[in-house]
Parts: C-alpha cells; structure tokens; sequence
C-alpha cells in the first residue's frame, strides 16, 4: 500500500504535446523574424541594384576593384573601365556594390573630414 502511493506521488505529470512544442514553435518564430527575414530583405534588395546597374553607375567587385560601368551585355557580363582605357569583363554576379552616378565614397569622406579637424587642431595650437 505504501509503494503503491509512493509510486503515484513519484509519477511526473503528462504534458500535452502542445506545452512541448510551444518553446520550439516560439524560437523559430523569433529566429525567423530577427535573422532569416532581414538578410532575405537585405539579398532582395542587393539584386534589384545589381540588376538595375546602368552605364555610367560605379561598381565595386567582390575582389575589391572599383571601376565605372562601361556595356551591360546581355546574360551575365558587364563591362567595366577600371582606369583610363583600361577595360575589364566581369561577371554580373561578382558586383558587391553599386555606387550610383556622383554617390560619394564613404571612406574618402571620413578622410576629409579627419584631415580638416587635424587643420583645424593645429592652427589653433599656433
């Protein structure tokens, strides 16, 4: 008598397959709204410029090369004029970046203005 109550005491209670999946249901719910979302976003959006390239548009390559686009040929190539008469096939696919006609670059930017602030530090120490 005594094992037996023990026994019923001991039993974990029984869970319904609904309170077990909830916390599952909730992180995939969470992951896909706070990560697989905005990168989806992010690819999205990325191949509209990509796609939308025209002549004149400045590109950047996924190996570094800035160049200004020349032909976008039919299919997947695009040509590029990386210097003055120096030009370049690159594959469509290969384009990180799309700078548009007189977008300024973000890092020339930063230079100018650390450059005008050490300027300005040093005529005010004379």
């Amino acid at each position: 008598m005594i094992l037996a109550a023990v026994a019923i005491i001991q039993a974990p209670p029984e869970s319904s397959l609904i309170e077990t999946m909830a916390p599952l249901l909730l992180i995939g719910v969470a992951f896909w709204f706070l990560i697989l979302r905005p990168q989806n976003k992010k690819m999205k959006e990325h191949r509209e410029t990509v796609n939308n390239m025209q002549r004149g548009d400045t590109v950047v390559t996924a190996g570094g090369i800035i160049g200004k686009v020349i032909k976008v040929k039919e299919g997947n190539e695009i040509e590029i004029e990386i210097a003055k008469d120096v030009k370049i096939k690159v594959v469509q696919s290969t384009i990180s970046e799309v700078r548009t006609k007189g977008a300024p670059v973000k890092v020339a930017a930063k230079e100018k203005a650390e450059k005008k602030e050490t300027k300005a530090k040093a005529t005010k120490k004379k």
